[in-house]
């Protein structure tokens, strides 16, 4: 995250949508709204730690208001205007390496059954390994152009290896369409050798790769009734959002896109 200004309740941190303007440094800790998930979160990211997975917050306490501390993991966020490293192939490898780290601890750590995760992005087919679910630019913490910690966990949920996969391919591949890529990314990435790429520093298994294709056209629709429920309950940070990126015409442009692809991509993943 970067500072935009100090306020009375400390530093305030810009990056991210779901709790624009309600989270703040004070000097090595983050201060922000606990999700509901908060409990069995920390105890996770404690368990995270103890297998050796050093690249997500620690967290320090639960307020009586409402509230999380963590620690505050320093390093760089891409946000828009996108600096330059942040769509090289060495920033998307990195970003393949880390969320590999992180399911690998996952993967070690019991989920908690009696929990209710949030399931706004969660894996609809479930699964037994608490997944990130939202490894967007906002939440990767940067230094030297190579992607070291990831952040954010509110939206983390039992789900499958490949959807993480896909949810972190559709923000660093981007998985867009022309058109909406204009502006946001640099011209000329090829989509489906970055595609390849993160799958190859992840370490897709030959079947998560004939999956993901599949996978994240799913996860795309997910994320788009996640705008759409924000949107329903007045939220003005996604309203806006909605209006200035081209409305549901833009979603509808990189869902058709997607699927006219769906064998390309599909043949990269697979080469």
């Amino acid at each position: 995250m970067t500072a935009e200004g100090e306020m009375a309740e400390g530093e305030a941190l810009v990056g991210g949508m779901m709790n624009a303007g309600a989270v703040f440094r004070r000097g090595a800790v983050v201060e922000r709204p606990a999700p509901r998930s908060a409990r069995a979160l920390h105890a996770h990211l404690l368990a995270l730690a103890e297998h050796g997975f050093n690249a997500a917050p620690r967290p320090v306490r639960l307020t009586a208001d409402g509230r999380e501390q963590l620690t505050f993991i320093p390093g760089d966020v891409a946000l828009p205007p996108l600096p330059c490293w942040a769509m090289t192939e060495t920033a998307l490898r990195s970003v393949g390496n880390l969320l590999r780290r992180l399911h690998d601890a996952s993967a070690a750590i019991a989920v908690d059954a009696g929990v209710e995760w949030p399931r706004s992005l969660a894996d609809p087919a479930g699964g037994t390994m608490l997944c990130h679910n939202d490894v967007c630019l906002d939440n990767v913490v940067f230094r030297d152009g190579r992607a070291v910690a990831l952040i954010d966990f509110d939206l983390a949920a039992p789900g499958r290896a490949v959807w993480d996969v896909a949810m972190t391919a559709r923000y660093w591949v981007p998985l867009l369409d022309p058109a909406s890529a204009a502006g946001f990314c640099p011209t000329g990435l090829d989509a489906p050798m970055r595609l390849r790429i993160l799958a190859d520093s992840y370490g897709l298994s030959p079947q998560e790769r004939a999956e993901l294709p599949d996978v994240i056209e799913q996860a795309t629709a997910s994320c788009r009734a996640f705008v759409a429920d924000r949107v329903a309950a007045g939220d003005p940070v996604y309203i806006q959002a909605l209006s200035e990126r081209g409305g549901w015409q833009r979603w509808d442009r990189i869902q058709r896109w997607l699927a006219a692809n769906h064998e390309v991509f599909t043949a990269a993943l697979s080469n």
